[in-house]
């Protein structure tokens, strides 16, 4: 498996920064013994400025690692500790180079102290979950990946879940507005058939009272008759 060139570029991050904190202890020692020490200067200014673009560099890589989930978040954190302790470092340097901070061999002597613990577990990898431990990194990204395309496939499913809700609600909305309809259908007929049913009750009412009236007509007339009839019959 090929190296991490994150960790490459971090190697040789710290190597240069070794470097620095000797040459700036060599300088010191020269000048205290009155010897002349401009060389050591220039290449120290130009080692401080490989070690800046250095650290520009590992911020790079670090953020498109985690940008395109080539890294857990884990891993990332873990790689964001060791690069602020090399700005640390770096600034250490620089204030070290101006005669402004710490004596280059305390620098130098906390150099070495890190470059001796990466040979130890690394204190973060102790929180580090059993379903990555001991994963390299095309192993970390493999695994990654497949989280990914889990969560897409699931976000797959929602998403159709979703849709088919959505058409079900927009068919019980038709039938809703079916069914609407029809109970305006109906209610607009039983009011036709009460107006119709009014109709024909004040017609009923109109025939009964004109059979009525028809009817005391004829008892009159049949009891003018009787009348005249008894008037004209002949008596002995």
């Amino acid at each position: 498996m090929a190296p991490d060139p994150w960790f490459s570029t971090y190697d040789s991050t710290c190597q240069i920064a070794q470097e620095i904190a000797e040459k700036i202890q060599q300088r010191n020692q020269y000048e205290r013994r009155g010897e002349k020490s401009s060389k050591l200067t220039v290449a120290i200014r130009a080692l401080l400025h490989n070690l800046k673009e250095k650290i520009a560099l590992l911020k790079d890589l670090l953020l498109r690692a985690v940008s395109t989930h080539q890294i857990t978040q884990l891993e990332g954190d873990r790689r964001q500790n060791l690069l602020d302790d090399l700005v640390t470092r770096e600034r250490l340097l620089l204030a070290s180079f101006k005669n402004e901070g710490t004596e280059p061999d305390l620098i130098r002597s906390s150099l070495l102290k890190e470059e001796a613990k990466r040979g130890a577990p690394s204190p973060w990898l102790f929180e580090e979950p059993e379903e990555t431990r001991g994963l390299g990194f095309d192993e970390l990204r493999q695994q990654q990946q497949k989280i990914i395309q889990e969560q897409d496939a699931g976000l797959d499913a929602l998403s159709s879940i979703i849709s088919r809700q959505k058409q079900m609600g927009q068919e019980i909305g038709n039938e809703l507005d079916e069914q609407n309809e029809i109970i305006d259908d109906l209610a607009n007929l039983v009011e036709n058939t009460d107006e119709k049913l009014r109709t024909e009750t004040r017609r009923v009412s109109l025939v009964d009272r004109k059979s009525t009236s028809c009817g005391m007509i004829m008892v009159i007339l049949l009891l003018l008759v009787a009348i005249v009839v008894i008037a004209v019959w002949p008596t002995n």
